[in-house]
């Protein structure tokens, strides 16, 4: 089937979060999320090197709306992560590089610094992954997390995800350091 033929929910709920596809219009709310936590993600350059441009409202804005027609597209599917009853944005996750003969999706997350250590960010990604399996028939989800990037790590194994293997010296710091890449997974028979 054409991916743009299957109907896909733009939000799910868990327990303690709403977590739903950026709309135009989100993009302050991810710019002051994004600022919050820039010390800590520029911490993993190699993993996540948007981190280092300077932030703004428009090019949060631009994320939004890229975000928002990428889900529509079904190219990929970029999710913000919501407290539910304070409407506070704890990060965000998404699944990307979508492979529909499998299917089989990249995973990836980021948690705002005021809301970590209270297992949002592993609350929305476990429910990102089932999600991916009741929605969108997922097999294979895979996260690729920085061997340094403790807690990204622990929110892989939190969530039920498998160390498949590590890749040594898979990705460079923009000073040169060469960086192992863990690979995690879950897999549906």
């Amino acid at each position: 089937m054409d991916p743009l033929l299957i109907d896909i929910p733009d939000a799910f709920e868990t327990e303690r979060l709403i977590v739903r596809c950026p709309r135009p219009g989100d993009g302050r709310l991810v710019y002051e999320a994004l600022v919050e936590s820039l010390d800590a993600l520029r911490r993993f350059p190699a993993s996540l090197p948007w981190a280092l441009e300077a932030p703004s409202v428009e090019r949060s804005e631009l994320f939004c709306r890229e975000g928002f027609a990428d889900f529509v597209a079904r190219r990929d599917f970029p999710f913000l992560i919501f407290v539910r009853h304070t409407s506070t944005l704890a990060g965000c996750c998404g699944l990307r590089s979508p492979d529909w003969s499998i299917p089989a999706f990249d995973i990836g997350w980021w948690g705002r610094a005021s809301c970590l250590g209270q297992g949002l960010v592993t609350e929305a990604v476990s429910g990102l992954l089932d999600f991916a399996k009741s929605r969108l028939g997922a097999r294979r989800i895979a996260a690729f997390v920085d061997e340094r990037n403790v807690r990204s790590l622990r929110v892989c194994e939190r969530a039920g995800m498998q160390l498949e293997g590590v890749l040594r010296y898979e990705r460079i710091d923009p000073d040169g350091t060469l960086r192992d890449t863990c690979v995690y997974a879950r897999v549906s028979e």
